[in-house]
């Protein structure tokens, strides 16, 4: 099946490590496009929660689709989230086509956009780390309960339905809290001359415009690949975005290019692509 080219695909707080995460619909929708870029907006990878004895080959395959990408020429920028805050400490490293930031400016036709994960607007990130990682504990359970129980549901013939959702629309301070990202993460878009603001973190998929005395600004929210299964992309100078579940085509999509690599020729094949484009870069030979 042909790919769907992309300017750019966004992807966000997939957790990989966890139970949660949909490894599976996530490979099929990686498929399914072919991005010049692919940002990794944060929470890719689940360290909080790493358990080696729980990491499906699923979950490994995305990672080696990811590097697969940039061995076939997309530009990778990974956005350390504060579930993979280790990778920080290696922000500003490039290997190949894959770059470790904390945070992305890209011109875009004109317009400039700001992509940053969103964990810093969080208190109980930065000042209470330990009540942030219990509640990621609880999530995960709560997950896995609502699992179960869609899997009732399917067996009753009735759709599917999210006790997570439930709980956040029907606490107060959690609709408030989501209402305050979204407002401070535009309100410092706008101050900064930014025409659009990509966030993750609070796994809420969203594509609003704003306008204050400072100009307008658009923004947007990748979503997760825990509950939503959503992305976004942008092409032909518009942003849209991607759910996986209204998406019929998503499952059909193989991709035999990697079947038969290992991770050590993929990376090596990234290392070896870029050290050519510098050579052409350089106006050297290839065959050199």
């Amino acid at each position: 099946m042909r790919k769907r080219k992309l300017e750019i695909a966004v992807v966000s707080d997939v957790h990989l490590g966890t139970i949660g995460c949909h490894a599976e619909e996530l490979i099929s929708y990686l498929n399914s496009i072919k991005p010049s870029i692919l940002v990794l907006n944060g929470d890719i990878i689940d360290v909080w929660q790493f358990n080696k004895r729980y990491f499906p080959p699923s979950h490994l395959k995305v990672l080696k689709k990811i590097i697969g990408m940039a061995s076939n020429g997309t530009e990778i920028y990974y956005i350390t989230g504060n579930h993979d805050e280790v990778l920080r400490k290696f922000s500003g490293t490039t290997m190949g086509n894959i770059n470790i930031v904390d945070k992305l400016v890209l011109n875009l036709n004109g317009k400039k956009a700001w992509f940053f994960h969103g964990d810093v607007f969080d208190l109980s990130v930065q000042n209470s780390k330990w009540l942030a990682k219990l509640g990621s504990y609880g999530y995960n359970l709560l997950i896995r309960l609502n699992r179960i129980i869609n899997w009732i549901l399917s067996k009753l013939g009735r759709g599917k339905y999210s006790l997570s959702k439930r709980i956040k629309n029907s606490v107060k301070g959690a609709v408030k809290f989501v209402s305050n990202f979204e407002k401070t993460a535009v309100e410092l878009a706008l101050e900064n001359g930014y025409d659009y603001v990509l966030c993750g973190h609070i796994h809420q998929p969203k594509k609003e415009v704003h306008e204050n005395k400072y100009g307008k600004c658009t923004y947007l929210n990748s979503g997760d690949w825990v509950e939503n299964l959503t992305a976004l992309e942008y092409s032909f100078k518009r942003w849209k975005i991607y759910h996986y579940n209204q998406d019929k085509l998503s499952p059909f999509y193989a991709d035999e290019d990697l079947k038969g690599m290992d991770m050590n020729e993929l990376i090596a094949s990234i290392v070896a692509k870029k050290s050519k484009q510098k050579k052409a870069k350089d106006g050297e030979s290839i065959d050199e």
